[in-house]
This record gives C-alpha cells, sequence and structure tokens, in this order.
C-alpha cells in the first residue's frame, strides 16, 4: 500500500481503537501518523517474518502512551493480525494502552513513562557501535517528554559517544497533556537547543509524506558523526477538524456523533489526499 494510504489505516484504526476500548490519546497518535507511516513504508529496515531479526533497526516509541499508533502500523505491515487490534485497553488482551512489548512481535520495549526512550534508544545505538552492527535506532519523542532532564542526559551521551546511528524524531505538536507547550515549560529555540548538546538536527512539516521522505533521507545520508534529531511540526488530532489543536483530545475518546464524524472526515482527507 502507498505511504498516504497506511497513515490514512493508523488514523482510522486508532480512532476505533481508542472508541471500543474507551482509552485515551487518540490526538496523540493523530499527530504521528504520518511520522509512522513514513518510517514503517519508506525507511526502517525491518521483517515482519523475522521480527527479531538480528540486523533490523530499532523503533522506540518513547511517547509511549500513544501506543494505539504502533500497534496500528505493525498489524498493518504484517507482524500480527490486524483484527486483534479490536481488543486494544481492554482485559484479556495483549495490547494495552500505554505500549508494550509482552507478546507483541515489532515492539522494542515497553515505554509510557516519558523520558525513557532516548537513554534506551542510545544505549542499543552504543551496543551496535561496541558490536559493529550496521543497524540505526530510531526513537519518536513528544515534545512534551523533553520537559524531562533523562532526555537530555541521553542527549549528551549520544554526542559524546558519537552516535551516528541513532536518529531521534519529536512529534512537535504543541500540546502536552493539560496545556500547550509553550504555557507549561517553554522549548524555544528547540533546534537550538538540540545542536547545542551536539546533535545534528533537521526539521520539517510532519504531515508532508513527501518532505519528510527528503529529510529522513538527508538525514540518514549525512557524513556527520553526530546523533541526528528531526523536530517534525504536527498538528495535535490532524485529520479530524473537532480534534485538531484542542487541548482536551489527549485524554477524551471519541464516542457517540463524535465517533462517526471523525471516521466520515478521514475517510473524506485520505480521498481528497490521493486525488
Amino acid at each position: 500500500m502507498t505511504t498516504e494510504e497506511l497513515a490514512y489505516r493508523i488514523r482510522r484504526h486508532a480512532v476505533e481503537m481508542t472508541h471500543l476500548g474507551k482509552s485515551s490519546h487518540v490526538g496523540a497518535v493523530m499527530s504521528m501518523a504520518d511520522l509512522l507511516a513514513v518510517l514503517y513504508n519508506d525507511i526502517l529496515h525491518v521483517n515482519p517474518e523475522k521480527p527479531d531479526w538480528k540486523d533490523r533497526d530499532r523503533f522506540i516509541l518513547s511517547k509511549g502512551h500513544a501506543g494505539a499508533g504502533i500497534y496500528a502500523v505493525l498489524a498493518e505491515k504484517g507482524f500480527f493480525p490486524v483484527e486483534n487490534l479490536k481488543g486494544h485497553y481492554q482485559n484479556g488482551t495483549l495490547l494495552s494502552g500505554h505500549v508494550s512489548h509482552k507478546g507483541i512481535p515489532g515492539v522494542e520495549v515497553s515505554t509510557g513513562s516519558l523520558g525513557h526512550g532516548l537513554p534506551i534508544g542510545a544505549g542499543m545505538a552504543y551496543a551496535a557501535k561496541v558490536d559493529e552492527k550496521k543497524f540505526k535506532t530510531f526513537v519518536l519523542l513528544s515534545d512534551g517528554e523533553c520537559d524531562e532532564g533523562s532526555v537530555w542526559e541521553a542527549a549528551l551521551f549520544a554526542a559524546h559517544f558519537k552516535l551516528d546511528n541513532l536518529i531521534a524524531i519529536i512529534d512537535y505538536n504543541k500540546i502536552q497533556s493539560l496545556d500547550w507547550v509553550e504555557n507549561t515549560i517553554r522549548l524555544e529555540p528547540f533546534s537550538a537547543k538540540w545542536e547545542s548538546f551536539g546533535w545534528e538536527t533537521f526539521e520539517s512539516d510532519g504531515h508532508d509524506i513527501k518532505k519528510l521522505n527528503d529529510v529522513m533521507e538527508k538525514m540518514l545520508g549525512s557524513t556527520s558523526v553526530k546523533p541526528k534529531c528531526l523536530i517534525a511540526h504536527t498538528i495535535k488530532g490532524k485529520g479530524i477538524s473537532f480534534m485538531e489543536n484542542k487541548v482536551l483530545w489527549h485524554y477524551r475518546s471519541p464516542q457517540g456523533n463524535e465517533y462517526e464524524g471523525a471516521l466520515s472526515e478521514l475517510e473524506k482527507n485520505y480521498a481528497k489526499r490521493i486525488r
């Protein structure tokens, strides 16, 4: 399938999953859906038939509260049956709200406590250097979790050890938990901060498939020994007008008319994108 179709399916699954399980964080999945689609369709070297392949690229969803998104893309790429998604966040199933690696092919590590993903990813990248392995480690973070000191400790570590095989991607939708990032803990000048910590930094529209592919190819083709950071400018709730840029949709689940309206909008928006 095309990358555009994969992004649409991730969004649709997330709406259905959070609706059925009455769970949260649908807005956080909407903002990163295009990033996941590009990574899994165009960038990552992974094999659903051999999820433990030693030379696979590693992907860590550090913003583990948006676990519905990684479950959706893994199911669509064949790591496990798509029908399993309907059990998300329900008793007796493996698909927990915050992403878990237990029994889920393709999930490298359980996450959800913010600030853990980049330190783990730095460790994986460092181990690859020691073992002379060629795989790369990608970590997708939220902007709000960049309030955590452990993120910046890992950033220092990665730069010190010249982990050019480590790629951090920031889902910069500018809303965290209960308010705008700007009103919580200001991150700007965001790119300059990463650069000052010794990273090679890139920025892109996080919803433009072509631009994302172009910038990721540029990152992966860089000869710099620095770790790489992509700041992806995104919109919370992207693709559903009444969710976009709304703090409410960090925790709310779509029910009733909101559910039907969300599915209808997603279908119309996808139809426009592929014309």
